[in-house]
């Protein structure tokens, strides 16, 4: 297995372990080390997926006792967002329209606190931008986790597991200018700019997909 397979991919992959052994909640996951070795992945890596899983709440890390499958409702969550949007293209519209909205709201937030606006991580994001196999998910997810509402992470994190992934690849050089413009609006606390460029991206890989026979 590739050491630097993508934490969605071990996300997925732990998924089909818990359904193949037929894990329930309250039954303990093997530990960090041991899914490492397991799947041949490194360990950072790994360890973002396990966090995407517990900000999730469908795992939990008891101290001292490792970690657990947690309660199945959780489970019935993302079964039902599943379902849902794979059943129609209807479904798959709205589902891209949903995620859009806690982005740009992500964005927003950002944009009107001064302290986060001016951190540093924006000048590393735009270095990161120039450079070859920068991820459009980490973009994004970088923006989620900063807005600091830990609910529209969780279900952005679901949306976009669900809806066909289009931040699945590395950024080309055809959209470096739109998520650059972004970040330098964020930096300077130009909503309006920021949202505008956020979503002239979004337009600009809506139409990738279609040209490439994907759908939303």
């Amino acid at each position: 297995m590739n050491q630097s397979k993508r934490y969605l991919d071990i996300v997925r992959d732990i998924r089909d372990m818990v359904r193949q052994e037929k894990l329930k909640p309250g039954d303990r996951i093997p530990s960090e080390r041991e899914l490492a070795e397991k799947m041949q992945v490194g360990r950072s890596t790994l360890r973002e997926a396990l966090r995407s899983l517990e900000l999730l709440g469908l795992i939990e890390t008891r101290r001292g006792e490792g970690t657990f499958l947690s309660d199945h409702r959780n489970h019935k969550l993302v079964e039902v967002l599943s379902t849902f949007i794979l059943q129609d293209n209807r479904s798959h519209e709205d589902v891209w329209e949903t995620r859009l909205l806690h982005e740009i709201a992500a964005i927003q937030t950002i944009c009107q606190n001064r302290t986060t606006s001016q951190l540093n991580i924006w000048d590393s994001l735009r270095s990161r931008l120039k450079k070859d196999g920068f991820h459009r998910e980490d973009f994004v997810r970088e923006l989620m986790v900063l807005s600091g509402n830990r609910l529209s992470l969780k279900i952005w994190f679901l949306l976009t597991q669900y809806s066909g992934n289009p931040y699945d690849k590395t950024v080309s050089v055809n959209e470096v200018d739109y998520m650059d413009k972004t970040l330098v609006a964020i930096e300077k606390q130009d909503t309006t700019t920021a949202v505008h460029e956020f979503k002239a991206w979004s337009d600009w890989l809506k139409k990738e997909r279609t040209r490439n026979g994907n759908h939303t």
